[in-house]
């Protein structure tokens, strides 16, 4: 056999001896773990974002496998959830809501070109339609026009109200109280929006004068 063919003939066997020793697909948990060492070394903290967004609660990683969540373990997490809630602190549940609707409207805050300590929007309408005035909304949360309205709410004040006043408090403070695989952002919980900001927002929900609720 002349050098070139047997060249081409080592080099055969050798490609054939690569094939029958490939590596094996790795098992979920060695997956998993592959995935986590890589995002733990793709990112770093830069000004507000931070990478301990990337550990997960218990609700999260509940949340994040295949399937149904066990219904036990999903109240138990809803309950503890609900249990963190902190309540106005001055019993107040509404402020304005103008504020309440630039809230809405902003999109911005917590991201790498955010300054640490700087206030965060609500980015209501990605999710939701609020106003009738405005015409562009996401859908991945129902709509909230006349939220307060379809709930007879003509007075927050009124101990009739109480119920769904604090009802959406806890909705806003962290939505994983009432439904533990919620995708909406738990805006007190998670220290995104400011007491103050809350109350306009839940003003803009609730109160009769705010265009959710006009006719």
């Amino acid at each position: 056999m002349n050098l070139p063919f047997r060249s081409l003939a080592m080099f055969g066997a050798t490609v054939l001896a690569a094939c029958s020793t490939a590596p094996s697909t790795p098992s979920n948990a060695e997956a998993e773990a592959l995935a986590k060492q890589m995002l733990k070394s793709s990112f770093s903290t830069y000004r507000s974002a931070n990478v301990d967004r990337l550990q997960q609660d218990e609700s999260q990683a509940l949340c994040s496998q295949p399937g149904t969540p066990d219904a036990a373990v999903a109240k138990r997490l809803e309950a503890a959830a609900l249990a963190k809630v902190q309540w106005p602190a001055n019993g107040q549940y509404l402020g304005d809501w103008r504020e309440g609707e630039k809230l809405a409207q902003n999109g911005r805050g917590m991201t790498w070109s955010d300054p640490v300590g700087s206030a965060n929007g609500g980015n209501c309408y990605n999710c939701h339609q609020i106003s009738k005035a405005e015409i562009s909304f996401g859908t991945i949360g129902p709509s909230l026009y006349h939220y307060g309205r379809l709930r007879g709410v003509a007075n927050p004040a009124d101990p009739a109200s109480a119920e769904i006043v604090r009802y959406t408090w806890g909705k806003i403070w962290n939505a994983k109280a009432y439904n533990v695989c919620s995708e909406m952002p738990r805006f007190g919980h998670g220290g995104l929006l400011k007491e103050q900001q809350m109350r306009d927002l839940m003003a803009l929900l609730l109160d009769p004068k705010s265009p959710v609720n006009q006719p």
